[in-house]
């Protein structure tokens, strides 16, 4: 008998680790500090953990650093362009690395992002430094520069 409470223990902490949603994964991998903190400012916490499926192009702390930190300071304290420039970097729906076609995309901010697939993908010329990362509530691609819409 206790062996079984342990085995459905370890299925039940296998089927919770599988279950985080895309916020949950991206706190979890511990190179997105910035990008929490600035969800976190947004208020789009709620929403990233929202049902989806998402398509995520999620900056790594690395890449926030290259944003001169006066500029980074500004973008966190306004709301509505945080807000823009986060959105900017999620599309609907649930986009495999394998699956991305060259070409634009609609984002959830509105506008457009230009994917490519040479060499690599990328996302307006930022690379995807890690594809496929998975949630359940869509999939992070990491890149490697915050994304600006025009």
């Amino acid at each position: 008998m206790k062996k079984f409470f342990v085995i459905a223990a370890l299925a039940a902490s296998a089927l919770a680790v599988q279950a985080k949603d895309i916020v949950d994964t991206a706190v979890g991998a511990g190179n997105f500090k910035t990008l929490a903190t600035a969800l976190t400012a947004a208020g789009l916490i709620d929403t990233l953990k929202g049902k989806g499926p998402f398509t995520v192009f999620a900056p790594t702390d690395e890449a926030f650093a290259k944003i001169p930190k006066a500029d980074l300071d500004a973008l966190l304290k306004d709301k509505a362009k945080l807000t823009a420039v986060l959105t900017y970097h999620v599309v609907p729906g649930k986009v495999m690395a394998k699956d991305v076609k060259a070409g634009k995309v609609k984002t959830v901010q509105g506008g457009e992002i230009t994917l490519a697939t040479a060499g690599g993908v990328t996302v307006n010329n930022a690379k995807v430094v890690k594809a496929d990362v998975d949630a359940s509530n869509g999939v992070i691609h990491v890149i490697d520069t915050v994304l600006m819409p025009k």
